[in-house]
């Protein structure tokens, strides 16, 4: 499976980059929304937040566990898991790159802080919002994302990539991949 070498929407080989080694995908291919079968389709193929969709899914609140984190001036980027409150399962695996020139000090502190998801962070502070979904992917975890997710061996699952506009802008881009049904 190849992603194929232009896509619309953010570049996914520049955000698996800025987490080297960038193995956290052992192979991944576009799909049309079409494609992307149940339970994926629901999760997937929407405008909403991710937080909220997999939170409504499982029925848990979910908390964000930060990997890694990098920052060069106004460019904020961390890869992630959301992890259900009462399981402590992994439901999510993500990465986000946020422009900070669209956000507020406050919106800014607490993404930094690492301690709530984005989706939450937005929301809580009423942040004009547009999720914007532009490419939906089939993946099969590498190492690392099948232990997170915990399972024996890669299944295959799917993921998106997406923009989420503040107040018109695309302030930040992402890569989410929901855990195997």
């Amino acid at each position: 499976m190849n992603v194929p070498a232009r896509t619309v929407g953010p570049d996914l080989d520049a955000l698996l980059a800025l987490f080297p080694p960038s193995d956290d995908l052992a192979a991944r291919e576009v799909v049309h929304a079409a494609a992307v079968p149940p339970p994926y389709h629901g999760l997937l193929v929407h405008e909403h937040h991710m937080t909220v969709t997999v939170e409504n899914y499982h029925g848990d609140l979910v908390d964000v566990i930060v990997l890694e984190r990098r920052q060069d001036g106004d460019s904020y980027a961390r890869k992630i898991l959301l992890a259900l409150q009462g399981t402590r399962q992994v439901v999510q695996y993500g990465i986000m790159r946020v422009n900070f020139r669209y956000t507020s000090d406050a919106v800014r502190a607490e993404i930094v802080a690492g301690k709530t998801p984005l989706g939450r962070v937005l929301i809580q502070h009423d942040v004009l919002r547009r999720i914007e979904p532009t490419a939906f992917l089939r993946v099969v975890p590498g190492k690392a994302l099948t232990q997170w997710f915990g399972l024996e061996q890669p299944r295959p699952t799917y993921g998106r990539l997406a923009y989420i506009h503040c107040d018109g802008q695309p302030a930040v881009e992402l890569l989410e991949v929901v855990a195997p049904a």
